[in-house]
This record gives C-alpha cells, sequence and structure tokens, in this order.
C-alpha cells in the first residue's frame, strides 16, 4: 500500500474538510459500490473507460456505470473519488465491492 499522511498529523480542521470534499459524490459511488456487483467509475471521453465498458458488454457482464464530467469539467468531484479510493485513474472498476483496478487490470481478472 502506498503511504498515507497519519491522521495525528492532519488537524481537526483539515480533517473536516477533507472529509467534506465532494462528500455527496463519494457516497453515491460507496453505496453503489455497496449495493451492485459490478461497478464503472468513469468519465467521458477516456478511451480507456470506453474500452472497459466495451469489454463488459462483450462478456455480458451487467454492470452500473456512474460518469463524472469529461476532462473539462468536475475533476473535483474525480478527484474527491481517487482520494477515497486510493486509485489514481479512471476507470475504477468495482466487483463484489472491492476494487479491481483500471481497465488493465479488469481484463486481467477476467482472463
Amino acid at each position: 500500500m502506498r503511504n498515507t499522511l497519519s491522521t495525528e498529523k492532519i488537524s481537526s480542521p483539515a480533517q473536516g474538510v477533507m472529509s467534506a470534499f465532494h462528500k455527496n459524490v463519494v457516497d453515491e459511488v460507496s453505496q453503489a459500490v455497496a449495493r451492485d456487483a459490478v461497478v464503472i467509475v468513469g468519465m467521458k471521453t477516456n478511451m480507456f473507460v470506453k474500452k472497459a465498458r466495451k469489454f463488459l458488454d462483450a462478456k455480458g457482464v451487467k454492470y452500473t456505470y456512474l460518469e463524472y464530467g469529461s476532462y473539462t469539467s468536475k475533476w473535483q468531484e474525480r478527484l474527491a473519488i481517487k482520494l477515497w479510493s486510493g486509485w489514481p485513474t479512471f476507470p475504477q472498476v468495482f466487483m463484489d465491492g472491492k476494487l479491481i483496478g483500471g481497465c488493465r487490470e479488469l481484463m486481467k481478472h477476467m482472463s
């Protein structure tokens, strides 16, 4: 796992800002991950998101797709998701509540 700053090293006011940062978006993603067997979190115009979705479509796998903007919009919402999951890119693919990774990891996982 990557090294993260210990909560003891973060002031209470800073922790409050961090926990509130696009909380509605993080809650929406975490609820979908808890509820649905397969979830893809992505963004418009990202070829890897499209590739992951086509891959699952070809395999006949039903999934929930959550889309947050494009390269020029909703970057803060996507940042909140990245901070929550710890995964640095999109798509973010979850299966049975577990982060699989991105497109490459999805294809390896299902091969």
